[in-house]
């Protein structure tokens, strides 16, 4: 029997996470389906019961239901309760189960795929919006030294920073980083859709530094301004299929390859 599986947002047509997991499914032999589903933005829970009630095994979760996934869950990994987000879903006889994938896959992109170890090193996040709840615990638990979350308002920072309590976080707002410069830079604004200049200057960069982009696809302002000062960049094709295939190990208990995927999708 067919296993089904889903990826649920609003919007949710861009998603390439069917196409990523039925890459999976066939490298490893596995048999399933992946679908997308718009939920209405004031229907997630009745959106899951249903898929579930269709025999939906698990599903990932997208913008922007990842706390109403947390909420909806009876039993929440480490990283998912210090992050008050889900992304991955698993149905079982005792309840579901959330998860926060988000970290660990751009933890594994990081050191992994491109080489870059987190142990003592200065990270600067821009924003402080949800995809940033999932990715402070791991890089943290990695052994950064500092983690400065920097947000146009300065008040979501702290809020954010206070919530979770780790030692080496520290928040500020965008305007006040003069002077200050980091190993590692992660652009998780909203600038990288929208179009918009890069949210920093060319100061925050180290020499050797890497710039990192959450979004995929794009040559953003970002990346160009960190290019042109020399820095390494990246964006997140690699955190979107690593975290999928940590997705896919919590349903099917076995890892996929991704390399071969995360290829194909920057050749796209």
């Amino acid at each position: 029997m067919t296993d089904r599986y889903a990826v649920i947002g609003n919007p949710v047509a861009h998603s390439k996470s069917p196409w990523i997991h039925s890459e999976f499914a066939r490298a490893t032999k596995q048999d399933i389906e992946y679908v997308r589903l718009e939920a209405p933005l004031d229907g997630f829970t009745r959106t899951v019961d249903e898929f579930r009630r269709a025999q939906g095994r698990g599903a990932n979760v997208t913008l922007p239901f990842k706390e109403a996934a947390c909420s909806y869950s009876d039993e929440l990994s480490p990283a998912a309760r210090l992050a008050a987000a889900v992304n991955t879903l698993a149905f079982g006889p005792a309840g579901t189960r959330g998860e926060n994938t988000d970290g660990s896959g751009l933890l594994r992109d990081l050191t992994v795929n491109l080489g870059f170890p987190i142990q003592g090193r200065e990270i600067l996040v821009l924003g402080a919006g949800g995809a940033v709840r999932g990715i402070l615990g791991p890089l943290a638990d990695a052994g950064a030294t500092t983690i400065v979350v920097a947000n146009r308002t300065v008040a979501r920072a702290r809020e954010l920073v206070q919530r979770l309590a780790l030692p080496m976080l520290e928040a500020c707002a965008l305007d006040a980083l003069a002077g200050r410069n980091f190993d590692l830079v992660i652009n998780a604004t909203s600038t990288g859709l929208t179009g918009e200049a890069s949210p920093v200057s060319s100061g925050v960069f180290r020499k050797e530094a890497l710039a990192y982009e959450l979004v995929y696809g794009r040559d953003t302002a970002f990346l160009a301004m960190a290019r042109a000062c020399g820095a390494t960049t990246s964006d997140g094709v690699g955190m979107l299929v690593e975290q999928a295939a940590d997705s896919f190990s919590l349903w099917r208990g076995m890892r996929p390859q991704t390399a071969r995927v995360i290829a194909a999708l920057r050749a796209a």
